[in-house]
């Protein structure tokens, strides 16, 4: 059925665009300028970099401004469909070509459409209504914004292999405002274009592309570079333990349902979510004996355990981008009654992440299997979870997490693990909810942990 409707979807975007390039074809007036134009575009088009997995962004947007001023609205649509053409031999199916080339073509003629209600004026025009052509220029720009993310949200959408909020997060939000701004090169180019230097402007705008393709390349460069540093530190943690594999990226699954559930914004979600993935990384400095022993601890082997928040601290303490998570991984075992580590904290004096992982990293180790117990059902942590409000957890977050679960469910760990040895004589250990026991260790250590 999805598959049905993506067809029908696409093939009308694509009759679509064909009709408006058709129409545009009729209405050539100077073929020389638009072959320099197209040229310009094209080498736009091949300035290509990626602002997040799955996901290419060009520069020849930048270029299409400039076609807009200079030759109008019907020239720039003929204009992106050559810059798409190096492009149609990508390996990628047949209809995300159509589809990527169709969408183009619609964007280009919703921002003609608005460049020419907002008065925008066309070729030798432009020097004397310069203030029009910038109200122009920005009308052009939003249509052709929008117009993209709303075509390429409502074809995932049809899909439903992924999510058009994502989408719109991780790709239209952080370089919506960018490209607008390095669109407005457009306008440089087309004023010395129009200026008398011709085609010969083009040369002047290529240094300012080049640098700007690098500029937005940083950010998926960045985002890269982040996540090649966390999954190395969770790959150091997960030799330790087979029990305890797979553990980090739920418990980032886990506090990122549940920061969309709280409305956080972009740049607080994405903390929340490195937060959750790197709350246990100071474990790596935990004897990996002690990470394994699947009876109580003594004094001595709690005390190393209850050092892996401080140790987690000071490991992501020189990387830059990480210092908003540093609260969070140093707080995570604090209690709502004041009865956690390492400093005792107690309500809202626990920071805001710090309560939310709490809540999923304790979710997820009932949900796991553990060397001496099977894992709990969803059903039965979310009972702990809500039994124990007010004592270990924010009673406010446990309902909205018990909410987000109930209304989206939730994938326990399905981790290749050993059976839990029924020899072993113990009903809990550090990693668990204490549920008002001794929390796993003996004499003086033992406590909630």
């Amino acid at each position: 059925m999805r598959h049905h409707a993506l067809r029908v979807f696409v093939s009308s975007a694509t009759l679509l665009a064909l009709v408006i390039l058709g129409l545009a074809f009729g209405r050539i007036t100077d073929l020389p300028t638009l072959l320099a134009l197209c040229l310009l575009m094209l080498i736009g088009g091949l300035l290509r970099f990626s602002v997040a997995p799955n996901y290419l962004a060009s520069l020849d947007s930048v270029a299409l401004m400039a076609v807009y001023v200079i030759a109008g609205p019907w020239a720039a649509v003929i204009a992106t469909a050559v810059a798409y053409l190096p492009q149609v031999r990508r390996r990628l199916p047949l209809i995300r070509r159509v589809f990527n080339g169709a969408q183009r073509i619609l964007a280009t003629a919703a921002g003609g459409v608005a460049y020419a209600l907002a008065g925008g004026p066309v070729g030798d025009g432009a020097l004397s209504h310069e203030a029009r052509a910038v109200f122009g220029a920005m009308a052009a720009t939003l249509a052709q914004h929008v117009t993209n993310a709303a075509l390429v949200s409502l074809v995932i959408w049809i899909d439903g292999k992924s999510s058009p909020v994502e989408f719109l997060r991780q790709v239209v939000l952080p370089t919506f405002f960018p490209m607008a701004g390095y669109s407005f090169l457009g306008l440089l180019l087309a004023v010395v274009w129009l200026g008398g230097l011709g085609a010969l402007a083009g040369l002047l705008v290529l240094v300012p592309l080049l640098f700007a393709r690098w500029a937005l390349s940083q950010y998926e460069v960045e985002r890269t570079a982040q996540a090649a540093t966390m999954r190395a530190f969770i790959q150091v943690i997960e030799t330790k333990d087979l029990y305890t594999r797979g553990h980090s990226e739920r418990v980032s699954e886990g506090v990122g349902m549940l920061g969309r559930q709280l409305r956080l914004n972009e740049d607080r979600q994405s903390a929340l979510e490195h937060a959750g993935l790197l709350h246990d990384v100071g474990k790596v400095g935990v004897p990996t004996s002690i990470i394994r022993k699947p009876g109580r601890l003594d004094d001595m082997e709690m005390d190393a355990i209850r050092l892996h928040p401080a140790r987690g601290v000071e490991l992501i303490g020189n990387i830059p981008f990480l210092e908003e998570v540093k609260s969070a991984v140093l707080h995570h075992h604090e209690k709502y009654d004041g009865s956690g580590y390492p400093a005792g904290l107690s309500g809202e004096g626990i920071p805001y992440f710090a309560r939310i992982i709490g809540i999923v990293d304790a979710f997820d180790c009932l949900t796991s299997t553990r060397s001496y117990r099977p894992a709990r059902s969803v059903e039965e942590t979310l009972a702990i979870l809500k039994q124990d409000k007010y004592t270990h957890f924010d009673p406010l977050l446990v309902d909205a997490f018990v909410d987000v679960i109930e209304r989206n469910g939730w994938k326990p760990s399905v981790a290749d693990q050993p059976e839990p040895d029924a020899s072993v004589e113990a009903t809990i250990d550090h990693d668990d909810l204490s549920l008002g026991s001794s929390g796993g260790a003996s004499g003086s250590a033992a406590g909630p942990v």
